[in-house]
């Protein structure tokens, strides 16, 4: 019992930090859930988990930092000749 409250208390504390959309509530529920499924899991299963999750934030922090090409906007080599020969 005590479990699922400190499950829904930190549940709650992430949702609010979050900018996914989760209300408290609802980080709440989340937190239950997590907390009986850590509780079922093994401990290889636990292991897989964490270093799943450290993975795929390192590769979206990654992702995030590499610089983007901006975009040039090319125009057709015919486009580009004709307006040429008007200007002359």
């Amino acid at each position: 019992m005590i479990g699922k409250v400190i499950g829904a208390y930190v549940g709650d504390k992430i949702a609010k930090q979050t900018s996914v959309g989760i209300g408290g509530a609802g980080g709440a529920a989340l937190g239950v859930i997590a907390a009986t499924a850590l509780r079922r899991l093994s401990l290889p299963a636990m292991i897989a988990l964490g270093a799943g999750g450290y993975l795929a934030k390192r590769l979206t922090e990654k992702k995030a930092a590499q610089p983007q090409a901006p975009e040039v906007p090319a125009k057709p080599a015919k486009a580009a000749k004709k307006s040429r020969a008007k200007a002359a």
